[in-house]
């Protein structure tokens, strides 16, 4: 299996600066699961709600610059079309992907891990508003996403936006939408 991502390590492992430290691994217990309300969300159809929630997790620990106390070490992950972040907590994945020395190591970098508009945590129809909740498509949880990575947790910059099925779809539309937030897209099975 290593040798299928490969290529993701190699495109990852120089992005990360050496003294990185090996502060937390990828363990079942270590998942902190937040809720960011987001203020006055507009949709792109001209709708809008005074307050969005977006349900997340993050593994890992932020690194930021010594000079400019920026993160520098963010990576999104963004689920499949039914799914949540929780989609990235199974064994299989975590041990692929977030073990020591695999392309996106927890201990290297610090994973966001967002439940899209309407799946999960993250407000969604059948929370009360039913056909009442405005219309929303990709580019209103791109938008989402977005507010969440800059307003909700203060990040200038992700080294990747990483999505499988739909969230493969939501790395195209960041990589067109907001092309110098992330140093690399990597979009799976879209």
């Amino acid at each position: 299996m290593f040798d299928v991502i490969c290529p993701v390590y190699r495109l990852l492992n120089p992005l990360v600066s050496p003294q990185v430290a090996r502060t937390r691994t990828c363990s079942k217990e270590r998942f902190p699961s937040e809720l960011k309300v987001l203020n006055d969300f507009h949709f792109a159809d001209g709708e809008s709600l005074p307050e969005l929630r977006l349900h997340y997790r993050t593994i890992g620990q932020p690194v930021r610059n010594p000079s400019t106390g920026e993160v520098e070490n963010a990576v999104l992950l963004i689920h499949g079309t039914t799914g949540t972040g929780k989609q990235f907590l199974t064994k299989d994945f975590q041990d692929a992907m977030l073990q020591p020395d695999r392309p996106l190591d927890a201990a290297r970098y610090y994973l966001i891990l967002p439940d899209a508009i309407g799946l999960g945590g993250s407000s969604k129809p059948s929370d009360g508003l039913h056909d009442r909740f405005p219309r929303y498509g990709y580019k209103d949880m791109v938008a989402a996403e977005e507010r969440l990575v800059t307003e909700g947790l203060g990040i200038k910059h992700l080294r990747l936006v990483f999505g499988i099925s739909m969230g493969a779809m939501h790395a195209w539309l960041w990589g067109e939408q907001y092309p110098a937030l992330m140093d690399a897209i990597i979009p799976v099975a879209c």
